[in-house]
């Protein structure tokens, strides 16, 4: 006689294992690392303005290597425009360049008149990078903006 096919009783963890096994899991695409560049002589960029202190790391074809900000450093509101914020932004873009590119020269372009320029520049030397030259690219204005009307009384 036939054999009587009735469905055994199965747990919860049994059926997900099955369904688990059922759905074909596809290989994914290995990866290449990326290669890391050995940078030992670079750019800094410190764009300080009254609102944050943004600090760039780049090659030197100004290719970025790390940056760092004071908002992205923890530093909110009016504090992210002091210079203890862009002591410390500097401190976390110069360590990201230092540890994954091996920085040790600079040249630094300082743009903008926040606190932070005069602090970047000290965390700098402080991180014992060497830096060959300082030079300011604030845009400056040529002829300014158009006045206001004449006063009438």
């Amino acid at each position: 006689m036939a054999e009587d096919k009735t469905p055994t009783p199965v747990s919860e963890a049994e059926q997900t294992q099955a369904a688990a096994a059922e759905a074909e899991v596809k290989p994914t695409p290995a990866r290449r690392k990326k290669a890391k560049r050995s940078v030992s002589h670079g750019q800094v960029h410190v764009l300080a303005t009254f609102n944050n202190t943004i600090i760039t790391v780049t090659d030197s074809k100004g290719n970025t290597i790390s940056t760092a900000s004071a908002g992205a450093s923890g530093f909110r509101g009016s504090k992210k425009g002091t210079a203890y914020a862009a002591q410390v932004a500097s401190e976390k873009a110069i360590q990201t360049a230092k540890q994954n590119h091996g920085l040790s020269k600079a040249d630094v372009f300082i743009k903008g008149i926040g606190q932070g320029r005069d602090a970047a520049v000290r965390t700098l030397i402080s991180e014992k990078i060497n830096v060959d030259m300082i030079r300011d690219v604030t845009g400056v204005p040529h002829g300014g903006t158009r006045p206001r009307k004449a006063r009438r009384t």
